[in-house]
C-alpha cells in the first residue's frame, strides 16, 4: 500500500487552483473538500452537483446541512468539516488563511492534522511555501501560474469607472453609497457581502453575470475564491476594521481581492477610487508580479481539549506553544462566551461532569450572528444551555417563537438584514444533531424563512441599486440588438417592456431621468426604437380625416389633444405657412409629410370658411371702384368699419354696389360685412390670420358665441373688436349685425329733439337701461338722465267681477276718535313712485369729433328744439319733436348716420 500523497498547489489567484482541486476528488471514490466561505462552499457544491448530480454529493456549512443518504462527496466550510471521515481525498483551500487573526486557528489544525487516505492537497498563495515546508515535511509542492496578466491603472472616478467593474467597500455603509452612486450614474449595481446569504448572493451574482448590469459593488469576500466575469477592481478604500482595530491591507490582501479581474485567459486590471490614495509603485507592482513577504506565523489554538470541568477545558483552551512557527490566537468569541456563562451560577451548577462541560462547549461555538452585543449574545446561549440540559432539548415553543418574529418580509434593506443575520443563528442551532425534538421540520422552516427574508433582501437591493430601465437599455444597446418599442393609446412609451417616456404628437418626451449618463442611454435608446414608431404614426396621421385635426386660438395645430405644429405667417394673409412639430430623430421623411398633411389642412380650412372673400378677391369680373373696394375687403378679412371707408363707399356706383352686394357685402350703417363671416368657426379662424398678419406674440381669443355685448377691454390691440365682430361702445362691445339692427330701428327716430329706448332697442341688445345709455353715448348719442312720477296700471274689469255693493273695491277706513286740537294738520298723502328714463340726442359736433374722419355725419341742426324734450301739459309722457329734412335732398340710406342727417341739413 503506498503512502498518501500530499501537496501545496500554491500560486496566485486565476490559476485554477479550486477547479484542480475539484477534477482531483472526482477522480477518487470519496473526498472531502474545506472551503473558506459559505457562499464559496455553495458555488462549489453546486457545481460538484452538475456533474455528479445531487445524490452523491453533501453540502455542510454552519447554517446548511444536505446529507444525500448516499453521499461521497461532502463539500464544506473548513469550520464545518466532520473528523474521522476517513475520505480518500481531502482538501483545503485557501490556506494562507492559517495567517488570519480571527479564524486562522481552524486553518492550522486543519493544516496540522486534516488528511485524506490516499491524497491531500493544500490550495493557496506561495507565500505559505515556509510555512507549510516547516509543518509538514512530506508535502510536495505544485506552483502554477496565472493564467493572465494583471495591470495596475492607478486612480479613476467612478462616473469613469469601465464596465465589467467591481468596486470594493469595507463596510456596509460604503458599498451603499458606491451602490447609489452607480445607480445614479451607471444603471445599478450588484451587491456581494460576507453577509449575504447563499440565496441573496447568488441572485445578485446571477444579475451582474447576466449582463443586467455592468458593476458589482462588494467587500473583501469577493477575494475568496469567487469566480465572476470581472475585467477590473477598484479599492474604494486601503484601510478596513478588523473587528478590533482599523489597519492598513496589507499588499498580498489586496493581491487576493485585486486577482479577481481578469478570469481565465482574459487580462485584468485593478486600481483606486474615491477616497483611497493611489498605491505606491512598490506596492503596485509586488500585486502584479506577485511577490509578497511569505507567511512566518499560524495561529494556532490547543485543539486536545479537556472537559473535565469548565476550569480545565478553559486551561486548555488558552494552552501556549513554543512552536516558533506558530503563535497562540487571542482570545475568540467562542471562548469569550464560555467564560460568560460559567459566570452564570445556574450554568455552572449544570456544567459539573464531563458530558455537561462538553455540551456546554458546543453551545458557546454558536456564532454571533446577530451581533447585538456579547452580553446580549451570553442571554442567548445561556437559555439554549438551560434547555438541552435540563429538557434534552430546546424548547419547540420558544424556539418556535423565535422564528415566527422574524418571518416578515416588509422593511428596508437593514431591517431585511438584521433578520436575515437573525434567522441565521436559528438555522445554526436548527442544524446541529439533537438538539431540536423535530430537527428536520425546524431546518426546512428555519431554510423555508431565510430564503423568503433572502427573496425580499435581493428584492430591496435591486430596487434600490438598480436602475432596472437603465440596465436593461444599456445591455440590449450594447449587444447592437434591434430594441422593440410600443406606444400605448395614452401615448406612453415602452422600450423593451420599460416605461421610458410619452410621445406627444410626433415628439417624444422623455421620462425624467436621475442622471445625465442615465438621460443620455434613454435618449439613445428610446430614438433608436422609435424610428420606426414615428413612420407608421406619420402614414397614420396622413391618412388621418380632417376633423380630426384642430387649430387653437393661439395658431397651433393639434390631433387630436396632440400638438403637431403651429402656423407662421406667409406672403399671403389667406396662405399661411407651417411649422411642424417634429422631432429631428424621426427623420426628414417624416417632418416632410406631417408639413405637408398640415398645409393641406390649413389650406382647406381657409378655403372653406372664406369662401364667400376668396371669391369678392378673385372675382375677375369686377372692375374699377368695385374691383378696388374687394381687394380693401379681403384686407379687413371681410370685416371694415365703415369710417375707414367712407370716401371709398361714395365713390362706388349703383351697378358696383349691386355687384358687391351679389357677393354677399352688406353696407351697414356703422360697418361694411359679409354676414356669413360673423359665424363662430369664421370669426376664430379670421382672428388667428389676423394675428399671424399683424406679427402678434400672444393672439386675442374670440368672443364667446351667440354673445350680443361683451365687456370691452380698454387695452385690446386696436382692430380687434372689428375682427371679432364687434364695435367697442362704451363699457362693452356689440356684436355688429345687432348693431345694425338696432340702426334700424333708431332710423326714424327724433334724434335731434330726443327719444327713449324702446323695449326692442333694449331686447335685441340684451341690457339694462343704464347699461344701452352708456353704450348709447359711446356711439356718439348724448343720454339725459331724468326720472318722473311712475304711472300706475289701470285696473281692468272684468265680467266675473262681483258689483261694488257685494265686493267694494277699498274697505271703509276704520274710525277714529275726533283729534281735540281743531287745528290739526291734515294726514300727509304717501309720496309717488318714482322712474328713471334717458333722453336721447345726437351729439353734434363733439361727438362729430370724436369719431373716425370717415364716420362724421355732415350737415347741422335744423330748428331749435321746443322745450329740449322736457314732458309738457303735465302728462307723463316726454314731449317729442320731429324736424324732417328737406325733401329736396334724398338721403343715401347707406349712409351710417342716416338717422342722424334725419335733424340736419347740408352745409
Amino acid at each position: 500500500m503506498t503512502s498518501a500523497r500530499i501537496t501545496a498547489v500554491l500560486g496566485p489567484t486565476n490559476t485554477g487552483k479550486t477547479h484542480y482541486a475539484i477534477q482531483r476528488m472526482l477522480s477518487h471514490r470519496t473526498g472531502i473538500i474545506g472551503l473558506p466561505l459559505r457562499l464559496l462552499a455553495r458555488e462549489v457544491y453546486d457545481r460538484i452537483v452538475a456533474v455528479r448530480g445531487p445524490g452523491v454529493v453533501a453540502l455542510i456549512t454552519g447554517e446548511e446541512r444536505i446529507v444525500p443518504p448516499r453521499a461521497a462527496y461532502w463539500v464544506c466550510t473548513v469550520e464545518a468539516m466532520p473528523e474521522g471521515m476517513g475520505a480518500d481525498f481531502l482538501a483545503i483551500d485557501e490556506i494562507q488563511l492559517c495567517a488570519a487573526p480571527e479564524r486562522g486557528h481552524v486553518f492550522t489544525d486543519r493544516l496540522l492534522h486534516a488528511r485524506g487516505l490516499h491524497e491531500t492537497l493544500f490550495l493557496g498563495a506561495d507565500t505559505m511555501r515556509g510555512a507549510i515546508a516547516a509543518m509538514v515535511p512530506e508535502a510536495q509542492f505544485m506552483y502554477r501560474d496565472r493564467m493572465s496578466q494583471l495591470t495596475y491603472t492607478g486612480s479613476k472616478k467612478i462616473s469613469r469607472m469601465p464596465a465589467r467593474a467591481a468596486i470594493v467597500g469595507f463596510s456596509v455603509e460604503n458599498v451603499y453609497a458606491i451602490a447609489e452612486l452607480l445607480r445614479r450614474t451607471k444603471g445599478g449595481a450588484a451587491v456581494v457581502m460576507g453577509a449575504l446569504s447563499p440565496r441573496t448572493r447568488n441572485a445578485q451574482v446571477e444579475m451582474y453575470q447576466n449582463g443586467d448590469v455592468d458593476y458589482l459593488v462588494a467587500t473583501d469576500a469577493i477575494g475568496m475564491g469567487l469566480n465572476l466575469d470581472i475585467s477590473h477592481v477598484a479599492f474604494s478604500s486601503l484601510i478596513k476594521f478588523d473587528g478590533h482595530r482599523m489597519r492598513h491591507l496589507q499588499p498580498q490582501e489586496l493581491a487576493q481581492i485585486a486577482g479577481r479581474a481578469g478570469r481565465h485567459i482574459e487580462n485584468g486590471t485593478f486600481g483606486v477610487t474615491g477616497e483611497a490614495p493611489p498605491l505606491d509603485e512598490e506596492v503596485a507592482e509586488a500585486i502584479t508580479e506577485h511577490q509578497f513577504a511569505p507567511v512566518n506565523k499560524l495561529h494556532w489554538r490547543n485543539s486536545r481539549l479537556q472537559f473535565g470541568s469548565v476550569k480545565r477545558l478553559i486551561a486548555t483552551l488558552e494552552e501556549r506553544t513554543d512552536d516558533r512557527w506558530l503563535t497562540r490566537v487571542r482570545e475568540s468569541d467562542d471562548l469569550k462566551a464560555l467564560k460568560a456563562l460559567s459566570g452564570d451560577t445556574e450554568v455552572a451548577a449544570r456544567a459539573s461532569d464531563g458530558p455537561s462541560v462538553k455540551l456546554l462547549w458546543e453551545v458557546c461555538r454558536v456564532p454571533d450572528f446577530r451581533g447585538i452585543s456579547a452580553g446580549e449574545h451570553a442571554s442567548l446561549l445561556t437559555h439554549i444551555y438551560n434547555d438541552l440540559h435540563q429538557l434534552g432539548h430546546v424548547s419547540a415553543n420558544w424556539f418556535g417563537l423565535q422564528v415566527r418574529r422574524i418571518d416578515r418580509v416588509d422593511g428596508d434593506i437593514d431591517t431585511l438584514s438584521k433578520r436575515l443575520a437573525y434567522i441565521r443563528t436559528w438555522t445554526y442551532v436548527a442544524q446541529r444533531n439533537g438538539w431540536l425534538r423535530d430537527e428536520n421540520h425546524w431546518r426546512d422552516e428555519t431554510r423555508a424563512v431565510e430564503d423568503r427574508l433572502s427573496d425580499a433582501l435581493h428584492g430591496a437591493l435591486t430596487q434600490r441599486f438598480v436602475d432596472r430601465r437603465t440596465s436593461i437599455l444599456l445591455r440590449r444597446l450594447k449587444q447592437k440588438e434591434s430594441l422593440l418599442a410600443d406606444v400605448n393609446d395614452k401615448g406612453e412609451v415602452t422600450v423593451e417592456g420599460e416605461f421610458v417616456g410619452r410621445l406627444e404628437g410626433f415628439q417624444f418626451r422623455m421620462d425624467k431621468a436621475g442622471s445625465p449618463d442615465e438621460a443620455k442611454t434613454l435618449r439613445q435608446a428610446s430614438v433608436q426604437a422609435l424610428v420606426p414608431q414615428f413612420h407608421l404614426l406619420a402614414d397614420r396621421f396622413y391618412n388621418a380625416p380632417d376633423p380630426e385635426i384642430d387649430f387653437t386660438e393661439q395658431g397651433g395645430l393639434m390631433w387630436g389633444d396632440q400638438a403637431v405644429g403651429k402656423l407662421v405667417a406667409g406672403s399671403d394673409p389667406f396662405k399661411p405657412g407651417v411649422a411642424a412639430f417634429v422631432d429631428d430623430e424621426a427623420g426628414e421623411d417624416v417632418a416632410a409629410k406631417v408639413q405637408r398633411r398640415l398645409q393641406h389642412f390649413i389650406d382647406r380650412k381657409i378655403a372653406a370658411g372664406f369662401e364667400g372673400l376668396l371669391a369678392l378677391k378673385n372675382d375677375e369680373t369686377l372692375t374699377g371702384a368695385a374691383k378696388g373696394f374687394a381687394y380693401r375687403m379681403a384686407e379687413g378679412f371681410g370685416i371694415i368699419p365703415r369710417g375707414e371707408v367712407a370716401d371709398e363707399v361714395k365713390a362706388l356706383d349703383q351697378d358696383a354696389r349691386g355687384a358687391l352686394r351679389k357677393h354677399g357685402v352688406r353696407f351697414g350703417q356703422f360697418t361694411i360685412f359679409q354676414p356669413l363671416l360673423l359665424k363662430p368657426a369664421a370669426t376664430r379662424l379670421r382672428l388667428v390670420l389676423w394675428s399671424l398678419s399683424k406679427g402678434l406674440q400672444e393672439f386675442p381669443e374670440a368672443p364667446p358665441p351667440g354673445l350680443v355685448t361683451v365687456p370691452a377691454a380698454k387695452d385690446a390691440v386696436p382692430g380687434f373688436y372689428a375682427m371679432s365682430g364687434y364695435r367697442a361702445a362704451g363699457e362693452r362691445a356689440i356684436r355688429i349685425d345687432m348693431l345694425e339692427r338696432l340702426a334700424d330701428m333708431l332710423r326714424d327716430k327724433d334724434s335731434r329733439g330726443g327719444f327713449e329706448a324702446n323695449p326692442d332697442m333694449l331686447s335685441i341688445t340684451g341690457m339694462t337701461l343704464e347699461q344701452f345709455a352708456d353704450l348709447m353715448a359711446g356711439l356718439g348719442y348724448k343720454a339725459e338722465k331724468s326720472e318722473r312720477e311712475k304711472v300706475k296700471a289701470t285696473p281692468v274689469a272684468t265680467d266675473d267681477a262681483p258689483n261694488a255693493e257685494a265686493a267694494p273695491t277699498h274697505a271703509e277706513p276704520p274710525e277714529v276718535e275726533p283729534v281735540a286740537d281743531a287745528e290739526a294738520a291734515p294726514a300727509e298723502e304717501a309720496a309717488p313712485e318714482m322712474e328713471v328714463f334717458y333722453t336721447f340726442t345726437w351729439g353734434g359736433r363733439a361727438a362729430r369729433a370724436a369719431r373716425p374722419q370717415g364716420d362724421r355725419p355732415r350737415g347741422k341742426p335744423k330748428g331749435k328744439p321746443k322745450g329740449k324734450g322736457k314732458p309738457q301739459g303735465g302728462g307723463n309722457k316726454p314731449q317729442t319733436f320731429a324736424a324732417k329734412p328737406k325733401r329736396e335732398k334724398q338721403i343715401d340710406p347707406d349712409n351710417p348716420f342716416a338717422a342722424a342727417l334725419a335733424g340736419f341739413k347740408k352745409d
